[in-house]
């Protein structure tokens, strides 16, 4: 009786717990769903008293000039190529971790160590230092001087050494004695086992990526060489007043995120339990 009792409490509890994060969740939602319909709006309808929901007269003219007269178009090709090259940094960053996990070398541990204790220097603290280096090779205010810094990471090579560590060591002879080369081993054993850390670090560096600003607009004076967050920080500037602008801007920005964080939110959370693997 009293187990049953205990059951039924905690079901109640439970369902008051979801009702309540529920509720929580929609008022938490209601400005983002009122910056993407207003998107659609006219400006006199953004500005009109009481505001309004849904959208009267749906319209993309915010999205159009955006593209037509803000060089977005540029923005999100720019954005784009910092995305794809994060992706090549990905594939550095395990081949990284690979090499510290499976392979015995003179001062492993101690440059395993100098890699971890990056991760506690700001990066605004090396923003200058690296700055003067590309300005020395002339990549200032080019493409390969936005993603070379990023390229490769700390945090990254920590994670693919976290779980590479875990495969067994007998599997990767198992290909050594057949004739497999270290680089097919890695590219034929150790990537697809490991698809769950590349799943992980596949959607941080995405999301990394498309929301990059700060080093584009240090390192960049073209701006023809503008990603998308600091095209929506140009715009904020210049049409301040434009409401149903910003609105469009800030939508095309933020619903890409949106979407990976809904569609792949397992994997993000996973990645942050990773890296206290042993």
């Amino acid at each position: 009786m009293k187990a049953n009792q205990y059951v039924n409490n905690q079901r109640s509890k439970q369902w008051i717990l979801g009702i309540v994060l529920t509720i929580g969740g929609f008022l938490i939602s209601i400005p983002f769903i009122w910056m993407i319909l207003s998107a659609f709006k006219p400006e006199s309808e953004i500005l009109q008293i009481p505001p309004t929901m849904w959208p009267k007269d749906f319209t993309f003219d915010n999205f159009s000039y955006l593209f037509d007269n803000m060089n977005f178009g540029k923005y999100t090709f720019n954005t784009i190529i910092v995305v794809l090259c994060s992706f090549i940094g990905l594939f550095l960053n395990a081949m990284a971790g690979f090499a510290f996990a499976k392979y015995e070398f003179k001062g492993k541990q101690p440059l395993f160590y100098l890699v971890l204790a990056t991760m506690m220097i700001p990066g605004q603290v090396t923003m200058i230092p690296v700055y003067l280096i590309l300005n020395q090779l002339q990549l200032t205010n080019t493409m390969a001087g936005i993603v070379l810094p990023g390229l490769v990471g700390a945090f990254g090579i920590f994670l693919f050494r976290q779980f590479m560590s875990t495969i067994p060591d007998e599997l990767l002879e198992a290909a050594r004695l057949d004739g497999a080369s270290e680089f097919r081993v890695f590219i034929q054993i150790i990537l697809p086992i490991s698809k769950p850390i590349l799943a992980v670090q596949g959607i941080l560096t995405f999301i990394a990526g498309w929301n990059s600003f700060l080093w584009p607009l240090i390192i960049a004076n073209d701006e023809s060489l503008y990603t998308l967050s600091v095209g929506l920080a140009l715009l904020k500037g210049q049409y301040g007043g434009n409401f149903g602008l910003q609105m469009a801007g800030s939508t095309f920005m933020v619903v890409p995120i949106i979407i990976i964080f809904l569609l792949f939110q397992k994997h993000i959370i996973e990645g942050y339990t990773i890296s206290g693997m042993k």
